[in-house]
């Protein structure tokens, strides 16, 4: 590991590693507090449509009111301070940025967003990993072209999941299986932020105190984030998704090979090299003995009969056949490890992990029994929930992703646990976000050939 003694060079130069950040909510406030301590780095500007908010941020994540003082991104590249804006297309064009954040979490506003940074040649860390889902391979791919880095975001569990993947493969593992744990019940699917604290486990004073957000956190219990972020996963990695989706099975740290490995080999998967989310809660929701609830695995395959002697002699979390071992992260600390991503961007040249084809995808599927007229409210609200499927499926049905299923009038009515499709809504053809998804399905259309093409 180099990236502090890179950005120690570039603070002992008098440049620092200027970075731009939209949206200053949990994620982002999570970086802030981080940021203000990391050698060769400076935040030269913050945009949110509530500077108030920015402010109050700062001052929670132990910020000086002198450190954000910058009356304009000029004055902040001369005094080192941090200039606050409610226009994020000031501070995206603003001289001396050279890595951008999006922790927006509105798949709309990220694809503008990023957009705009690619044509004006900066680094793109998307937090946003809504935006990634919905078009991730064509903005990966036009960030190539324009030579600048596009990256999921590290301390986010999608970019430790690919370095797994990429860990295995490099040890020159056969990957059965990457993914996360998560509390999962069936039930949950039809949770609303009206309910989400007791299906998350957290008391309400713990929710108030963390500025959590009822709306985002419920997409984490509905189903909806493990869908995006396995997709997300796939997308990056070729890793390619169950036929039905996640199955979300209840499972350990120590029962991660034996249950996340294929059916053939006695496991519950469809196929070798998928994802999987684990539970922490038993379907009767008894709480799992040891469970993943906030770390990432990657299980691999040994191979040879050498490997499964040393998987066994040393202990390395194996199934019961010693053909199958895992590897796993306890926990994963958000926006507080968001500056790797930014480091590795600005000094390596290189993303925490980007989209290399369209494996997979997210689509909003009903929650309840909708009828035609209602207006849907998109991620974590009342209406519908996000289900992983491949994206050579959601193609052929048509499927309405998930990150554009918001604030737009259904025209049919939809039974609950069906997959919506683009028929089934009033779509405007004419909006950017709408356009561009368009654009990457045309250039992704065939899910298969880009796989094998990226393998």
């Amino acid at each position: 590991m180099n990236l502090h003694r890179l950005l120690k060079a570039r603070a002992e130069a008098d440049n620092p590693v200027r970075v731009g950040l939209i949206g200053a909510g949990k994620f982002g406030a999570m970086f802030l507090a981080q940021a203000r301590r990391t050698d060769g780095m400076q935040i030269l500007g913050i945009a949110d449509l509530n500077l108030e908010r920015a402010r109050d941020t700062l001052q929670v994540t132990g910020w000086e009111a002198e450190r954000y003082a910058a009356t304009s991104f000029a004055d902040a590249m001369r005094s080192g301070a941090t200039h606050l804006t409610e226009d994020a297309e000031a501070l995206i064009k603003a001289d001396g940025l050279e890595v951008l954040i999006d922790a927006t979490g509105d798949p709309t506003a990220g694809i503008r967003h990023c957009l705009m940074a690619i044509e004006h040649r900066r680094h793109v860390i998307m937090v946003n990993v809504e935006a990634d889902v919905v078009a991730g391979p064509l903005l990966a791919r036009r960030a190539e072209q324009a030579g600048v880095v596009y990256s999921l975001a590290w301390g986010d569990q999608p970019a430790l999941i690919c370095e797994h993947v990429d860990w295995a493969r490099a040890s020159g593992f056969e990957v059965a299986s990457a993914g996360k744990g998560t509390r999962y019940h069936p039930t949950f699917h039809h949770s609303t932020p009206d309910d989400v604290w007791g299906n998350f486990g957290i008391a309400p004073e713990v929710a108030e105190r963390g500025r959590m957000n009822p709306k985002m956190f419920n997409s984490f219990i509905d189903g909806t984030k493990s869908g995006i972020e396995m997709t997300a996963v796939c997308n990056a990695t070729g890793l390619t998704p169950q036929p039905g989706g996640l199955n979300f099975p209840p499972a350990s740290c120590y029962d991660l090979a034996e249950i996340c490995k294929p059916a053939s080999a006695g496991g519950t998967l469809s196929h070798m090299g998928t994802t999987e989310v684990v539970s922490s809660i038993n379907r009767d929701m008894t709480p799992v003995e040891h469970h993943l609830q906030m770390g990432t695995y990657v299980v691999v395959r040994a191979g040879h009969d050498y490997v499964r002697h040393c998987i066994e002699e040393y202990k390395m979390l194996p199934d019961s056949t010693y053909d199958f071992m895992a590897l796993y992260r306890p926990t994963h600390l958000i926006g507080l490890e968001l500056g790797i991503s930014v480091a590795s961007a600005a000094l390596r040249g290189e993303p925490t992990g980007a989209a290399t084809g369209f494996r997979a995808d997210v689509v909003a599927t009903a929650k309840r029994a909708l009828k035609a007229g209602e207006i849907l409210d998109g991620e974590g609200g009342y209406c519908v929930w996000g289900k992983q499927m491949p994206a050579e499926a959601s193609m052929k049905l048509g499927g309405l992703p998930l990150g554009l299923a918001n604030n737009i009038k259904l025209k049919s009515d939809i039974a609950e646990g069906q997959q919506l499709t683009w028929a089934d809504v009033e779509i405007d053809e004419t909006d950017a976000a709408v356009v561009f998804r368009r654009e990457m399905e045309a250039a992704f259309g065939r899910p298969n050939e880009d796989a094998a093409a990226a393998e």
